[in-house]
């Protein structure tokens, strides 16, 4: 009954307010365990601008944790990545976003899982030498986009030196403009230019993109001048 009841309080702050003080007032009357299903929840709402705020506190509330419990945040992270798996049952809505969010505030966080965040961009290769769990719906990769992106802010060069910026070609190429305007999102703020083709970018295409606290609509097209030197596919003929 407890457990209920902090769900739908919890809930109800972060719908009624900006991140910053939804976190504030959650940490006031809750300890971090406590949070996590509540959170857990809120990564699957239908709202945007609430699935985001959830996801910005998550990322604030499990790097809380790692520092004063890391063998308990290694547990949540731990079902993060299990929401990813096949065999979960599940989708992982929220799932990569959430991790980064929490990697992007604790270097414990990142120095464990960063490589299995970047895992999820890799194409799954042969065995014994596999290191690639990638993410086939286009739903989840823009999830992982984002949240590279994000990470990119306080990782840049670690990001880099695992050779993040090639793995963009293929999410280039997608059908799914929302992934082509995150990869080259995730490309600016990695300070990379490419003279990988992507597909055609519509004029009047925009990203809506969470930075910051809020949601910001960004041009596709503006976004590929800014790091593709050479121009989109032509569109196919048919």
């Amino acid at each position: 009954m407890a457990s209920r009841r902090i769900k739908h309080e919890a809930l109800a702050i972060l719908a009624a307010y900006p991140a910053d003080e939804a976190d504030r007032r959650l940490a006031s009357r809750w300890r971090e365990e406590e949070l996590i299903h509540p959170l857990f929840s809120a990564l699957c709402n239908v709202d945007e601008l609430g699935r985001f705020r959830a996801i910005d506190v998550f990322g604030r509330v499990l790097a809380r944790l790692s520092a004063r419990d890391m063998e308990a945040a290694r547990v949540v992270m731990r079902r993060l990545l299990w929401s990813l798996n096949d065999e979960s049952g599940g989708i992982g809505w929220g799932a990569p976003e959430a991790m980064a969010s929490a990697i992007a505030l604790s270097r414990p966080l990142a120095d464990e899982y960063l490589h299995m965040l970047i895992s999820y961009l890799k194409e799954d290769g042969e065995e014994p030498c596999q290191d690639g769990n990638f993410l086939e719906l286009p739903f989840l990769q823009r999830g992982l986009l984002w949240g590279i992106g994000h990470v990119a802010a306080s990782l840049k060069e670690r990001l880099l030196a695992m050779g993040v910026a090639e793995e963009m070609a293929k999410y280039l190429r997608s059908p799914d403009q929302t992934v082509v305007g995150l990869a080259l999102w995730c490309l600016s703020r990695l300070g990379v230019a490419t003279a990988l083709p992507i597909m055609p970018v519509d004029e009047s295409a925009v990203l809506r993109l969470y930075e910051n606290g809020a949601l910001h609509s960004l041009s596709l097209a503006e976004l590929a001048r800014r790091v593709v030197s050479t121009p989109p596919l032509p569109p196919a003929t048919r």
